[in-house]
């Protein structure tokens, strides 16, 4: 590989077409010089969702800054720039005209924000500007399917079938009722829920609705524990799904309760006076803690931490493995790089993993998502501890 340097992850993925065959654009592409790549980014800085815009940002920016140290990629350095959208629809498209418009980026790497990306993404397509990784969960990151869509890991949806067949599978849950955010996120969850407990004809029996800003649960909680329910499943975020699931301990009821990868952050597993201790959720990624970790990752946290004076976090997992991925992707591509032949090197990846050891990815001419397993974790001492995966709703 010519001037990529390590590549770390990229050595696990087996490659089966030449990106190089692949037709090139007429013309000069955007965002790309004799010398640089530009690559846009509008995530959350300084809104509610700053922690995971700051970790991925910072992340990323790391793992480019290494690679232009060692040369670029084929004679290129990329250089990121990052807006601020605060996790705020507007402030969102208004970031993005800047980029696509003013910046002339060649993509878009690790947008946050399903709203966020929904927002933008017409436009964006419409420029031929690419989406690659965006840091949210949501099904509207690869479909419907469009050429320029790639996502990397299990859905929100994904997730959730799949831990609900874990569950009747290895619980005997068989009343199962959710609570989910009166939000398009949180309504993706109940689909989810409603699709598999069809499947595999159980009942919903009971579900209820929070706003995102929601401080009390009790009445949510009293009803769905009059209906009786053995499994609560979560369309929550952060701090809906500490405070619903302390509630119900409070209340004395200690059902089981299954969120997905937006409650996947050490902020819930450790929730001050381990309050949410034995809640499970499931991820489509591997959260690292230093003890049980590979040197290699050791070694990239102690960059991270270094480099930024904190721990890296979850969104600076999503922002390592997303850059280098796409890393790996513009070498696949050469030295001639325009859109076209970019998207025949991510359609040629197979087996994929990244340096965290999180689901094999793989992609094709008509598969836009690297991969749709899950892992399943509970909160154990302050931490999520991986009882079951890699996972998915067909297995």
């Amino acid at each position: 590989m010519r001037g990529v340097g390590l590549l770390g992850v990229a050595a696990a993925a087996v490659l089966v077409l030449a990106a190089g065959h692949a037709p090139a654009q007429s013309g000069k592409t955007r965002g790309v010089t004799a010398t640089e790549i530009i690559i846009g980014m509008h995530t959350d800085l300084s809104g509610v969702a700053a922690s995971y815009g700051v970790g991925s940002s910072n992340a990323m920016r790391m793992r480019f800054d290494e690679l232009n140290a060692q040369g670029g990629v084929h004679g290129r350095k990329i250089r990121l720039i990052v807006e601020d959208n605060q996790y705020q629809v507007p402030r969102a498209v208004q970031a993005a005209n800047k980029l696509i418009n003013r910046d002339n980026i060649f993509l878009m790497a690790g947008a946050l924000g399903t709203p966020m990306n929904n927002a933008v993404l017409p436009d964006q397509l419409k420029a031929n500007v690419p989406n690659f990784f965006p840091i949210t969960a949501a099904r509207q990151m690869y479909l419907p399917f469009h050429r320029l869509k790639f996502s990397g890991g299990s859905t929100y949806y994904d997730q959730i079938r799949a831990g609900i067949v874990w569950m009747v599978a290895n619980q005997g849950k068989k009343r199962i009722c959710t609570l989910y955010q009166d939000t398009d996120f949180g309504k993706e969850i109940l689909e989810a829920v409603q699709d598999q407990t069809k499947a595999m004809n159980l009942p919903l029996i009971e579900t209820a609705t929070n706003k995102p800003a929601d401080t009390d649960f009790t009445a949510q909680i009293t009803k769905l524990r009059a209906a009786d329910c053995d499994l609560v499943v979560l369309g929550t975020i952060i701090r809906d799904a500490i405070v619903p699931y302390a509630t119900a301990r409070k209340m004395g009821w200690d059902v089981t309760f299954l969120g997905q990868s937006a409650n996947y952050d050490q902020i819930v597993a450790g929730a001050p006076g381990g309050v949410t201790e034995g809640f499970y959720t499931m991820a489509g990624t591997v959260l690292p803690y230093r003890d049980t970790a590979s040197p290699t990752v050791v070694a990239w946290m102690d960059r991270y931490k270094e480099r930024f004076g904190s721990d890296p976090n979850i969104g600076a997992v999503y922002g390592h493995a997303l850059a280098d991925q796409l890393i790996f992707a513009f070498d696949r591509a050469g030295r001639n790089l325009t859109v076209d032949t970019l998207i025949a090197a991510m359609e040629s990846i197979r087996g994929y993993r990244d340096i965290f050891g999180g689901p094999v990815a793989s992609y094709g001419p008509d598969k836009r998502q690297g991969s749709n397993e899950s892992f399943l974790y509970q909160v154990q001492k302050g931490r999520f501890v991986q009882i079951a995966g890699p996972v998915n709703y067909g297995s």
